[in-house]
């Protein structure tokens, strides 16, 4: 029999929740950074062995939203916490901050298997792990606990077979040859977004938004062009850079990187525009891509 369901991935900013995906589908498909929301959508991605399919879904970390954009990445995360098989629940071990009542609370009381994984346990030692996997018991007694380091691949090989064990009999949801559900654009613009939270600092980075306008490809080579939207005409000003320096170092680091994603020669052109505020226009986020 074939199995096949969806598994989704949810926990606070910074859990380590891409970082996850990534290694659980064997290439980079989330953007991953050590700042917090460096997830803004919600991305599938779709795992295939000859008997089997799994549906990962990374989501945004949940957080108290403060403006327009916030509001929209918890709603990914709630319509997450609605369709899955299975829930990976990833706790930072070195988070000293309280944990998330809102994710415990709905976690209790969906009737679906949760796999708790206690992330980044390189950090911690012994003692200070049996402590969590007690306070983590009493917090969600239903959770099977394990403890990971999705960065160093420690135990995540025991996640996939796992999964299965879990996962109903099911025909495929997607074609076995998908492996996402995002377009290329998708995969361009979080590029180059992830170039800029690398680069930038303080409020520049989640004040930016990016879209590709052009993505055509001739003789081998794809030809993109993309804007960066900030909120400010200073904020323009600090991405270009003196003399376009900071822009460029940011092209030349996304094309390289997409060029491996793509396997292709990649010609990248960037321009950077001002949209006023977008981040608590709704008409804005939802152009941009935030239902």
């Amino acid at each position: 029999m074939h199995k096949a369901g969806f598994v989704n991935i949810v926990g606070k900013p910074n859990a380590g929740k891409s970082t996850l995906l990534n290694q659980l589908m064997g290439e980079k498909l989330a953007i991953v950074t050590q700042k917090a929301q460096t997830t803004r959508h919600r991305i599938f991605g779709i795992y295939n062995e000859e008997d089997l399919q799994i549906v990962f879904s990374d989501t945004p970390g949940v957080l108290d939203p403060k403006y327009g954009l916030q509001e929209k990445m918890m709603d990914f995360v709630k319509d997450s916490l609605q369709d899955a098989d299975v829930f990976l629940f990833i706790v930072d071990v070195t988070d000293k901050a309280e944990p998330s009542e809102f994710l415990i609370d709905k976690l209790n009381k969906i009737p679906v298997h949760v796999l708790l994984l206690l992330n980044k346990v390189d950090q911690t030692d012994q003692a200070g792990l049996e402590k969590l996997v007690e306070e983590w018991h009493q917090r969600i007694p239903k959770a099977e606990i394990l403890p990971i380091s999705a960065l160093n691949a420690f135990n995540t090989d025991i996640i996939l077979p796992k999964l299965k064990s879990l996962l109903p009999d099911s025909p495929p949801y997607y074609d076995k040859d998908q492996y996402t559900d995002k377009p290329e654009r998708f995969f361009v613009n979080e590029a180059i977004r992830e170039k800029i939270l690398l680069n930038y600092d303080k409020e520049i980075p989640y004040s930016v938004e990016v879209v590709t306008e052009q993505f055509k490809e001739k003789e081998g080579i794809i030809f993109i062009d993309s804007i960066i939207y900030v909120e400010r005409d200073t904020q323009k000003g600090i991405i270009i850079g003196h003399k376009g320096e900071a822009i460029k170092k940011v092209g030349t680091e996304a094309r390289i990187d997409l060029e491996k994603f793509f396997d292709k020669k990649i010609h990248l052109n960037l321009f950077v525009k001002v949209k006023k505020d977008w981040r608590k226009n709704d008409r804005d986020l939802k152009n941009f891509g935030y239902r």
